[in-house]
């Protein structure tokens, strides 16, 4: 049996070695368009490869995905977060996880996970042809055909494994085999915000805000960091997944209004800053801050609400005590486009799931045509999530059933 993979990222060297794995006696072949193989692998969670999350509730792993979630649920019961450490580990690759449930190898080295791919593909002997772009793809059948520039090949199953596309018309040759394809917009991106000061403190982490955008549903929590160009860290990522289409259809042009303390009942706060304020009468109102907020974070806010931070917690009366409660709990800032991580682009959209058997992850318009990672509409919150839908995914496709 003749088998191509078209694709060299990390779904398609999974998908490779378990193909050949599952038929020994055919000849597998990763084909990659560019001469390099396994890119995001190489830079991704900073160069030390988030290879997967440490969470082993399947239901809870599953809430990771804005998209495919249901589906993956069902996968995750055949290969999961367990199945990824211990496939790792059990070929020499010791791993770690950390407090926020991020899997990295103990190397902190993503060259650990590409050399244990290398030496697996070479162990199975399976082979590789860098620089090697698939031009077209046609079903003859039960066979499927691909033309390169320099010649046209015929093989017995094909997984594509080409990754996310940014642009709709990069998923047009699979869109002429009958594929539905939903758009594909990005997914995890960071807030743009050009005309506020808050900028001035990039470099603080805020431990667990609330965030929300205005006039929708979307609320997130968790660390918030402030950049030199707007805000990012897990609280804004998770935002930009989940709401990947709605802010794209809002030109990512929005208002976000964040609870900086992340306590929802402002009665509750109003007390506890009354509270404060009668019994540390003579304390500077910025050397005492409620929360524990970062000290920079608090200086900025006082300003923000135009009260002196010279004056004391006995001086700020009733009107004061309001705005410092609406500014801990209700910060509106303007977003005004987007960052997207160029290297590490992840993008919601690409073959719509309802054009693939999910059981086989076998193509339902051609057959023998499979798909794993995230040429398909999939895709995870940072942490990990991204890689183990690919490692999922490319498991089963790797079954050819």
């Amino acid at each position: 049996m003749q088998i191509a993979i078209i694709g060299g990222g990390a779904a398609g060297f999974f998908a490779a070695i378990h193909a050949k794995e599952n038929h020994p006696q055919s000849t597998v072949t990763i084909f990659e368009k560019s001469k390099k193989v396994l890119a995001k692998v190489k830079i991704s969670g900073g160069g030390r490869c988030n290879v997967t999350n440490g969470c082993t509730d399947i239901k809870e792993l599953s809430e990771a995905y804005p998209r495919g979630n249901r589906k993956l649920r069902k996968a995750f019961g055949t290969f999961n977060t367990k199945h990824t450490m211990e496939w790792f580990e059990s070929r020499g690759v010791a791993l770690v996880t950390q407090d926020d449930n991020c899997v990295f190898p103990v190397s902190q080295d993503s060259q650990s996970i590409i050399d244990c791919f290398l030496n697996e593909i070479k162990r199975l002997e399976i082979n590789l042809e860098m620089s090697k772009g698939v031009k077209r793809i046609e079903s003859l059948g039960e066979q499927i055909e691909l033309a390169f520039s320099e010649q046209t090949l015929v093989f017995d199953k094909v997984i594509v494994t080409t990754g996310g596309s940014p642009k709709r018309s990069g998923l047009d040759w699979l869109e002429k085999l009958g594929h539905q394809i939903e758009e594909p917009v990005p997914s995890l991106f960071t807030f743009n915000m050009p005309n506020e000061s808050i900028r001035e403190l990039m470099g603080i982490v805020i431990e667990n805000p609330s965030v929300t955008i205005q006039g929708t549903k979307l609320k997130s929590d968790g660390p918030l960091l402030i950049t030199h160009w707007g805000m990012s860290g897990p609280a804004i990522l998770k935002l930009s997944a989940f709401g990947a289409r709605i802010l794209g259809e809002m030109n990512y042009e929005f208002k976000t209004q964040v609870n900086w303390i992340n306590v929802q009942n402002t009665d509750l706060v109003l007390s506890g800053l009354k509270a404060i304020a009668a019994d540390h009468p003579n304390k500077i109102l910025s050397n005492f801050r409620p929360y524990m907020l970062r000290e920079r974070l608090w200086h900025y806010l006082i300003e923000r609400c135009g009260l002196s931070k010279q004056s004391t917690w006995g001086q700020t009366g009733k009107k004061a005590l309001n705005k410092i409660v609406n500014i801990l709990t209700n910060d509106i800032y303007e977003v005004s486009g987007k960052t997207t991580f160029k290297e590490e682009f992840v993008t919601c959209g690409g073959v719509s799931l309802e054009s693939i058997d999910f059981k086989t992850m076998q193509s339902k318009t051609c057959p023998n045509l499979y798909f794993a990672g995230e040429v398909m509409d999939i895709d995870g919150i940072t942490g990990g999530y991204n890689f183990q839908a690919a490692w999922t995914t490319a498991f089963v496709a790797g079954k050819l059933l």
